[in-house]
């Protein structure tokens, strides 16, 4: 059986999720960001159980289908903008399409409707989010990071994020306390 998962967004989310199964005494086959298979079919009172014990960690069994592929969109995105530098320069509406299986202007339309923003202006939330962290943890200039996350400019990167945040990545730097959100939040 396939359970779609709201909110995995990272390794450590398929860890918590996989040992939230086996403390349910479910054997998961895999654990993915988005999506888990387990060995039986769960009656409904269990897959209750199950979903307010992952609600409890900040997760969510997705049961309608529009809501399983907005997941796959949003795990794909924040994907990509993690893995960024090794696909610098991908089209977005190609690689959705081809990692969904649909056609772009179907799962951007739906995407509007029920999140009540554009895929683009998702995925640049994400990357905002991305960047703060780069910043926070000082590692890579401003240039290594505008080129990794797959920006045509350092001048770019500034203006989005100054667009979002209403500081310059120069000044969110300099700040003490970092207001970083939750990329279950976006």
């Amino acid at each position: 059986m396939k359970l779609y998962i709201k909110n995995m967004v990272c390794g450590r989310c398929k860890m918590v999720v996989k040992a939230e199964l086996e403390k349910a005494g479910l054997h998961p086959l895999h654990v993915e960001l988005g999506e888990v298979e387990i060995t039986q079919e769960l009656p409904k009172p269990a897959l209750d159980r199950l979903n307010a014990g992952l609600k409890q960690l900040g997760f969510e069994i997705i049961d309608d289908r529009k809501g399983t592929i907005i997941e796959k969109i949003k795990t794909e995105l924040i994907s990509q903008v993690h893995q960024a530098g090794e696909q610098n320069g991908i089209n977005i509406s190609q690689y959705i399409t081809a990692k969904l299986h649909y056609d772009y202007a179907y799962l951007s339309n739906l995407f509007s409707e029920v999140e009540g923003t554009t895929i683009e202006k998702y995925l640049i939330s994400v990357k905002i989010e991305r960047v703060k962290e780069l910043l926070v943890y000082d590692e890579l200039s401003l240039s290594e990071i505008a080129w990794q996350l797959g920006y045509s400019s350092v001048s770019h990167l500034s203006a989005q994020f100054k667009k979002l945040t209403g500081l310059t990545p120069s000044f969110y730097k300099s700040l003490k306390e970092h207001k970083r959100k939750n990329i279950d939040e976006l």
